[in-house]
């Protein structure tokens, strides 16, 4: 009994013991604990208030660097404080000023930001109460990107995911809309008790007179008269840019297709050098004030997109600079496209011509490419794989598509380029998503690549059209080359014509001389491989023509039409992994020719 009592006793004062320890660790870490949440409460409180004044204060709303700096302090907020309760309202906040942004602007940018931000919530802070509502919110986003069926899939998962959420609702009404979207109309056409109130969207642009005094002029989306002026007109959806060391390339997308001027501004100072460039955007318009890139890449400084007047949208590129440039349209998507070419360019051609002069009094001197005469390797490759995404490119007879046939081809000639040549090997594309053809050869000349291949498999309205056939960029005639072009480029043969007029500005002899002689090595190499398994291999040569793909690539580049999918005979080839290895096989040995002729002529 006294043993008993007596560990009673011992295990009572343990207890006491562990009890005051553990209330001591709570005394000396809760302080600091809620010591570090005051920062991220005060700075959340601090932010959310200057956000209530700016959206009460309508007049702030047309300047979009105020838009943009409260989303900032909503990211900072979430990015220095991942664990405080404000984290997820401070994203879901920012995401919300974006999408607002959007229903001004009009830019698709807008809407990818705030994707991010809601897409970003889901994945650290899934159970948070705005869960629901910033995946409600990627569903609209979807939809007002045009993507029906990304929203549906949105919703569907609101629905399943949080079957207690308060916008089960809602979603449900949007997947009814989509459905019947006749649904929709009743609701919103006056007839219920209450229908949805309707926000003016007001959009502020300014514009000069003749007489050079600036004005302001404010669009309401509720004014007849202003409704009559923009029915028609094209609106400014998004501006892009990526620039190399030389070479700056613009795009500006509309919403569908516009004529356009173009001018130049010179420098008071200097009656020669080039100020700046504009281009006025005939019966366009601009939804917010405007919109300023700032580039600065030592050939362009900034861009700036704005109203001019109430029909033309006028675009000034202030330069640093250039050498020239060149302006023109394309179609599916509609866009406009300015290239650039850096005074830094114009330099480096000056400094190619001098090895070439030294051997011009030899009458039996031999003819030497740029390459070799300079005695350059090749240390960097980028395969691009055509079409993709949304983009299937050709169908063949049996429902293949050109997108996956060439992306496989491009990922087995990586691979063997990679164990051949221990270079580096780029791809465009590593999997099936689209890219638009102004970034491929972007992504080419940024990245410094000295080899680009572009794969493709051909299509003829004639079925019994089959070969292999390597292109290279220049002005063609030839009708056949003209309508791959035209297919290729996806627009019309009349622009195609109209494309052709920019090249002379845009393309040099030397880099002409260089893709030649690498299509030549690709040609023959690859007819070559393909016949040494296949009977019918038709050789259709090099041929030249306005690829838009190969337009601005600052190094020799091809492209590559490895068969006919049109055909019967050769998408069942195209089918088969084995005739597509042979392919990547006959092309690589078609680059390491080229590779080896230049090292064996220059050095």
């Amino acid at each position: 009994m006294i043993f008993t009592h007596r560990l009673r006793i011992v295990n009572l004062l343990l207890f006491i013991i562990f009890s005051t320890a553990v209330v001591g660790l709570a005394l000396v870490h809760t302080p600091a604990v809620a010591a570090g949440m005051v920062p991220a409460e005060k700075s959340y409180k601090e932010v959310k208030g200057r956000y209530n004044r700016f959206m009460a204060d309508r007049k702030q709303w047309g300047d979009r660097r105020s838009w943009e700096k409260l989303a900032r302090d909503f990211d900072a907020l979430a990015r220095h404080y991942p664990a405080s309760k404000r984290a997820d309202d401070a994203l879901y906040l920012a995401g919300g000023l974006y999408l607002s942004l959007y229903n001004y602007s009009g830019w698709s940018s807008d809407l990818q930001q705030a994707a991010k931000r809601y897409k970003m919530l889901l994945k650290n802070y899934s159970s948070s109460r705005l869960a629901d509502d910033a995946l409600f919110n990627l569903g609209v986003v979807a939809l007002k990107s045009h993507d029906k069926l990304k929203a549906k899939k949105y919703w569907q998962r609101l629905l399943k995911d949080y079957p207690k959420s308060d916008m089960r609702e809602r979603a449900k009404a949007a997947l009814q809309d989509i459905a019947n979207p006749s649904s929709y109309r009743q609701r919103s056409s006056g007839k219920s008790s209450t229908p949805p109130r309707k926000r003016p969207r007001v959009t502020k642009a300014k514009f000069r007179q003749k007489s050079g005094r600036k004005q302001e002029v404010y669009f309401n989306s509720r004014s007849r008269r202003q409704k009559g002026k923009r029915r028609g007109l094209a609106r400014v959806l998004d501006l892009r840019h990526w620039s190399s060391p030389t070479y700056t390339r613009l795009v500006i997308d509309l919403s569908h297709e516009a004529d356009f001027s173009k001018g130049i501004l010179k420098d008071k100072h200097n009656s020669k050098k080039t100020k700046s460039i504009y281009i006025n955007l005939k019966d366009c318009y601009i939804p917010e004030v405007s919109r300023e890139v700032p580039i600065n890449d030592g050939i362009l400084q900034r861009v700036k997109v704005s109203q001019f007047n109430s029909h033309t949208v006028r675009a000034v590129i202030h330069v640093a600079d250039i050498d020239h440039y060149k302006i023109f349209a394309l179609s599916h998507p509609p866009r406009i496209v300015i290239d650039v070419i850096g005074g830094g360019y114009r330099k480096a051609r000056q400094r190619y011509r001098k090895p070439a002069a030294k051997s011009g009094g030899r009458k039996n001197a031999p003819t030497l490419s740029l390459a070799q005469q300079l005695g350059l390797g090749v240390g960097t490759i980028v395969i691009d794989a055509g079409h993709g995404g949304k983009d299937p490119g050709a169908l063949s007879p049996g429902g293949g598509r050109e997108k996956d046939v060439v992306l496989d081809i491009s990922r087995r000639l990586s691979k063997i380029l990679q164990q051949r040549l221990k270079c580096r090997v780029i791809m465009t594309r590593k999997r099936d998503h689209f890219i638009p053809l102004e970034e491929r050869t972007v992504i080419a000349n940024t990245r410094k690549a000295d080899l680009f291949v572009s794969i493709h498999a051909n299509a003829s309205h004639n079925r019994r059209a089959h070969g292999v056939a390597t292109y290279f960029l220049n002005l063609s005639t030839d009708r056949e080359a003209m309508e791959l072009a035209a297919l290729e480029n996806s627009t019309s043969t009349k622009n195609i014509g109209q494309l052709q007029s920019i090249l002379n500005d845009l393309m040099q002899n030397s880099k002409i001389k260089e893709s030649s002689r690498l299509a030549s090595c690709v040609q023959r190499n690859l007819v070559t491989k393909l016949r040494q398994n296949y009977k019918n291999v038709k050789n259709l040569g090099v041929k030249q023509a306005p690829f838009y793909v190969l337009i601005g690539a600052q190094m020799p580049s091809v492209l590559v039409e490895v068969s006919f999918i049109s055909n019967k005979m050769e998408s069942k080839r195209l089918a088969t992994a084995a005739y597509r290895q042979k392919i990547a096989e006959g092309l690589a040995d078609g680059i390491q020719r080229y590779i080896d002729d230049i090292k064996l002529s220059g050095n």
